[in-house]
């Protein structure tokens, strides 16, 4: 088995799913892997080489022979071209979102298969691995840079990539130099990845956090409580039969609530909790003001543990390998239950 581990090509993505010990064990295992060359990846080529992976140009993934697996994490361009690999990546293609419907079509042209990594679960339904900590560490971060910029009088500015956690944590406190007081902030999900690094942030930053999971949510809604903090994280993977969290009216409601951070991120899912926006944020404007006066802004970066992709990448890596090993046994687990969901959804194509 050939697994082919392509250079990503998203916009500020500096991660990779494996490691060179990854490589270096798939290898011993019995597998053959080529690595792309890549001028952002966190990790650089040399130690790919010495683990033993053949070295290939970038984006030379879609020459290789049919028979290789292609590994990525972030979606690739949305072109239309026909995808005739089996792809191990997030393809965000499972709640309704239009581009990922399009995703299911260029799979469904070629022949291809996606094995999503969000939908790689195990028996009890929970997933092998996800850089859920980090998304929920680094978007902690990035509503409190919104939160502090709106104390100035200002919309947040660009964020950036960090060498590690230390160093977000230095460039924050210095952000918050010179404010009086520290926001309040409620998070949802509070058990789980996301939102466990959420919290983490918020206590080494001196926020006063509420957590929330399941049992505070059971009720439905409306939550009133979202509204008497300064910042609300939504931490939870949106399904069917989520409550609305942040309703379109809230933008007009007496409020204490001033920033949203989504680090969830599925705001063109049918299933989003968060309703007063429509579209993700980017690096270079990481927050989407929804109302004045009071200011409301969301922020919603969906590649969010780019920003600390040492850390996050060899997290992920460890997590995942133990289930990359069993790619070429695996005849009713992780990776059939993946192609199965795949074949399920691609068969509902309009």
């Amino acid at each position: 088995m050939h697994v082919w581990v392509r250079a990503e090509e998203r916009e500020n993505e500096q991660r990779v799913g494996i490691t060179p010990d990854g490589v270096k064990a798939l290898i011993t295992a019995g597998f053959t892997v080529t690595v792309e060359t890549s001028d952002a990846r966190a990790i650089p080529i040399d130690p790919y080489r010495v683990a033993g992976a053949h070295i290939a140009d970038a984006g030379s993934w879609r020459k290789a022979p049919q028979d290789v697996i292609v590994f990525g994490l972030k979606e690739l361009p949305d072109d239309g071209a026909p995808l005739q690999h089996r792809h191990i990546m997030f393809g965000h293609a499972y709640k309704g979102q239009p581009a990922g419907q399009r995703l299911l079509q260029q799979f469904k042209t070629g022949g291809g298969v996606l094995l999503d990594i969000e939908y790689l679960t195990d028996q009890a339904n929970r997933r092998v691995a996800a850089f859920g900590y980090w998304a929920g560490y680094a978007g902690a971060a990035v509503a409190l840079q919104c939160w502090a910029s709106q104390m100035q009088g200002a919309i947040v500015g660009p964020v950036q990539q960090y060498d590690s956690a230390n160093a977000m944590l230095a460039d924050l406190q210095s952000q918050m130099v010179g404010l009086r007081t520290r926001p309040s902030a409620l998070i949802i999900g509070a058990l789980g990845r996301v939102g466990t690094g959420a919290a983490d942030l918020c206590l080494q930053m001196g926020v006063a956090t509420t957590k929330w999971d399941m049992a505070e949510t059971a009720h439905g809604g409306p939550f009133p409580e979202i509204l008497a903090h300064d910042i609300f994280f939504n931490c939870i993977l949106a399904r069917p039969g989520t409550p609305v969290f942040v309703p379109n009216g809230a933008k007009f409601a007496p409020r204490r609530l001033s920033v949203i951070g989504d680090i969830a991120c599925d705001p063109d899912s049918d299933f989003s909790p968060i309703k007063v926006y429509d579209r993700t944020t980017t690096w270079d404007e990481p927050a989407l003001r929804v109302h004045d006066a009071p200011a409301l802004d969301v922020t919603a970066i969906d590649n969010l543990p780019s920003m600390l992709p040492v850390e996050s990448s060899e997290d992920f890596a460890q997590q995942l390998l133990p289930t990359l090993l069993q790619l070429d046994t695996d005849e009713d687990g992780v990776w059939a239950r993946a192609e199965t969901l795949f074949h399920r959804h691609t068969a509902a194509l309009t």
